[in-house]
This record gives structure tokens, sequence and C-alpha cells, in this order.
């Protein structure tokens, strides 16, 4: 089997952040998305248009929440906690 090159992106540490939440809310999006269409209509004709419709309007409202829950977990709650 053949090797496939892995690819790296190199940015400044400052964009870790925004980065990891928009990754996270774009998978998170699309699993929610899925499951409560899946859930409520059933697995119908047109059923990847109507995901797509729902998983963009899912992740405009998932990652400005996922960055500001990622803030408020770092800066208030994970900084009073001593690791070891």
């Amino acid at each position: 089997m053949a090797k496939l090159p892995t690819i790296r992106i190199r940015t400044r540490r400052k964009y870790y952040r925004l980065i990891f939440t928009g990754l996270m809310a774009l998978m998170m999006s699309l699993i929610i998305s899925s499951a409560l269409l899946l859930v409520k209509v059933g697995y119908v004709d047109g059923f990847f248009t109507e995901l797509m419709h729902s998983w963009g309007l899912a992740f405009i409202f998932a990652w400005p929440s996922a960055y500001v829950c990622a803030y408020m977990v770092q800066e208030h709650i994970l900084s009073r906690i001593e690791f070891y």
C-alpha cells in the first residue's frame, strides 16, 4: 500500500483556539444535523440537500457558541484547577 504524504500547515499559535473551535463546530454540527434529520424525517429523497442546508445553518450558530464556550472554560474554569 502506498504511503500518502502528510499535509502540514504552519500558523501562529494565537489562531489555535479559532481553528480548534472551528473544526469542532464543523464536526459537531454535521453529526447533530444528521442525527436530528434522520430522527425527524428519516432517510428520504433529497436527504443530502436537506442535510447541507441544515448543516450550514447549524454551523452558523455552532462556531460562535463553541468559541465563547472554549474561552469561558479555558479562562475561567481550567485556570482555577491545578494539574500535576
